[in-house]
């Protein structure tokens, strides 16, 4: 893919975002589809996917970032189910779609149809947890479903090298995969810590906001070549490093930390825009390489139902068995209720991975051509068959999280206690001879004491305003009129814009402070 049309992709897939979420609608989706309608213009250049654009320069970054914004507790706490899904359902996935396609897809030889499983084995939970954080999902159905996809690539692409290297001859047996897994893992979760402990001391030690963020950025690349270069899970180094430093960053500089929120967001957004519409991009390429017939329209079908009935098949066994079978479970482990089951079940949309993986075959491996058609096919058929009816299937099973309340009244009591503290200290200081004003001491402890209301206030009534949230609406009138009176004076002249923008910077600071998202 050449810069002009790398370009034109990007822009184009940024303004197809921005559209979809001024809509409402799920941006991943709009984007495949867009994508896909788009292929066959003529004239326009040859979106190529490039296996070692995907696998080292999109998806390290986009797992960092999934890592960061993931709860390390939560994710320990769930360790065994999400652990069913990320390596159990991925094997029985590869295994179940390969034994379909090697008899719905003549003259496709096993270990071939292995790697197809394989390839298609592993979800993408983007689209999914767009659409679960949007109808507000339970914490714990989003911790499964997050937890899954950050780990089961790792599974799927030690899979997938067994599968290819037994299909182009090499002797390799499952056993043999199992350990290399077991090593692969291993290594990818020490170097992961290895470097997340590293950037960690650096980054208390550096009295610098930007830098720290411009390292945090190096953090994904770096864990996945170190550990590839040691023969490691490279995907796990990059979810371990940024768990760790995730867990470790409120103990961190609170500048490296808006700057982390605001650069990775922005990431997140580029790198998800690009991926999708290059998904749906793929479709003219894909089928100018095949001999696109009945019989392989009817095995790609067959693949894409297997991939989806398998996860129903896997999910309700593994989700009720353990609990009849270890009463350890049944005390450590909240029930999970049918509804919940369902919607993970449905919730498994294939993503750039799977055609990452299927264009990385070998040229000369048997039936190439034959799998990369039905990974394009298991891919957007996911997308858009589970995606777009997702939203339905948890409305009709009113499968919603009741955590808010629970969240509220916890944070509140927090609140009190922290402002408490800070009162506590305050008086301490100003007791040991402090020189401060009164005036000002006086001001600190209101809004002390008014940062430990405000959680409160927002437990009560919702239909009227809270004091706390008229003093942010009345407050931030005000900043937008001291931003007015600062611009009008740099476009005047009467000021530089270096003051400009210190004055823009200390403003947007309190409003960041006083909003809520």
């Amino acid at each position: 893919m050449h810069g002009p049309a790398l370009l034109l992709l990007l822009v184009g897939a940024l303004l197809v975002t921005a559209v979809a979420k001024r809509l409402g609608w799920s941006s991943p989706l709009v984007l495949v589809g867009v994508g896909l309608a788009v292929s066959f213009i003529p004239g326009l250049p040859e979106f190529a996917l490039e296996p070692e654009l995907i696998l080292v320069l999109v998806i390290p970054p986009l797992l960092y970032s999934a890592a960061l914004d993931s709860s390390y507790h939560n994710f320990r706490a769930n360790l065994r189910p999400i652990g069913l899904l990320a390596v159990g359902l991925v094997l029985a996935t590869t295994l179940a779609v390969g034994w379909v396609a090697h008899l719905a897809l003549p003259g496709l030889p096993l270990w071939s149809a292995l790697a197809l499983g394989a390839v298609v084995a592993p979800p993408d939970a983007v689209a999914a947890v767009a659409v679960g954080r949007r109808l507000n999902l339970p914490r714990r159905t989003m911790t499964l479903l997050t937890g899954e996809s950050l780990i089961n690539d790792a599974t799927a692409l030690t899979a997938y090298k067994v599968a290819v290297a037994a299909a182009a001859g090499a002797t390799a047996t499952w056993a043999s995969g199992a350990g290399t897994f077991l090593v692969s893992a291993g290594g990818g979760v020490v170097v992961g810590l290895v470097v997340g402990v590293a950037v960690r001391w650096v980054r208390d030690r550096l009295d610098d906001g930007v830098l720290g963020s411009a390292l945090g950025m190096l953090v994904p690349f770096g864990a996945y070549l170190l550990a590839e270069e040691l023969h490691a899970s490279g995907v796990l180094a990059v979810v371990v490093a940024g768990l760790y430093v995730g867990h470790y960053a409120p103990r961190g500089s609170y500048y490296t930390r808006l700057q982390d929120t605001a650069v990775w967001r922005s990431v997140d957004v580029l790198l998800e825009s690009f991926v999708f519409a290059l998904i749906g991009l793929q479709l003219k390429t894909v089928v100018a390489a095949v001999d696109v017939t009945p019989a392989l329209v009817r095995g790609a079908a067959a693949v894409l139902g297997a991939t989806v009935l398998v996860r129903f098949a896997w999910m309700y066994p593994a989700a009720y068995l353990p609990r009849l079978l270890s009463r350890r479970v049944r005390e450590r482990e909240p029930a999970p209720g049918w509804r919940g089951v369902t919607v993970i079940s449905w919730a498994g949309m294939r993503g750039v991975v799977s055609l990452a993986a299927a264009a990385a075959l070998p040229l000369d491996l048997p039936g190439r051509d034959v799998i990369v058609f039905c990974a394009f096919a298991v891919t957007v058929g996911t997308l858009l068959a589970q995606g777009t009816t997702l939203p339905l299937v948890i409305r009709v099973l009113g499968h919603r999280g009741d955590e808010a309340r629970a969240d509220a009244l916890a944070e509140a009591q927090v609140q009190h206690a922290a402002a408490q503290a800070a009162v506590a200290r305050l008086d301490e200081v100003t007791g040991d001879g402090d020189t401060a004003p009164e005036h000002v001491v006086e001001r600190l402890r209101v809004m002390a004491e008014q940062r430990g209301n405000a959680a409160w206030e927002r437990l009560g009534r919702q239909d009227d305003e809270s004091p706390a949230a008229s003093y942010r609406r009345l407050r931030r009138t005000m900043l937008d009129a001291e931003r007015r009176v600062f611009v009008e004076a740099r476009d005047e002249g009467r000021i530089d814009d270096e003051v400009l923008f210190r004055v823009l910077r200390e403003l947007d600071l309190e409003e960041a402070a006083i909003s809520r998202e």
